[in-house]
């Protein structure tokens, strides 16, 4: 009887803690595939918010063999940029639950910015991703897979 109370107590105090990870703000932190799993973006801690930089592409490259470059950045002293190691997620504020807000996305392909919030589901290895222009339901939404 106390080797069964012992192991429900372990069992117990793993579910604890594992719903005290999903629920803290570092719980983001790490490298996620992109939707289409063409890139990897780490989110890392930047001061009191979270960021997120392009560190892989699935295709770098151009097919002369030169660096995609940031060519549709609206600011043109940005734009001989390679997209590897640009910032595309700036100033999400941990809400708590797994909420992350009022931030920013930049989308390298169209050179917009967004207002941006994310979402981290259940589990933790899933992200889900929201562009939006003026209020959330005006956007889009991307489910991001945390690489391993």
């Amino acid at each position: 009887m106390i080797s069964k109370s012992i192991l429900i107590g372990i069992f117990l105090a793993f579910n604890a803690y594992a719903v005290s990870l999903a629920q803290s703000a570092e719980a983001v932190v790490g490298t996620w595939y992109t939707t289409d799993q063409r890139g990897k973006v780490e989110v890392y801690p930047c001061g009191d918010t979270f960021c997120g930089k392009i560190v892989w592409l699935k295709e770098p490259e151009n097919t002369d063999g030169t660096p995609i470059l940031d060519k549709g950045n609206p600011n043109e002293s940005l734009r001989e940029r390679t997209i590897v190691g640009i910032n595309i997620l700036e100033d999400l504020t941990y809400e708590g639950e797994g909420e992350y807000e009022d931030g920013e996305i930049y989308d390298p392909e169209s050179g917009k910015t967004y207002s941006c919030l994310m979402r981290l589901k259940k589990g933790g290895n899933e992200l889900e991703v929201r562009g939006y222009v003026g209020i959330s339901l005006v956007g889009r939404s991307e489910k991001w897979i945390r690489a391993k």
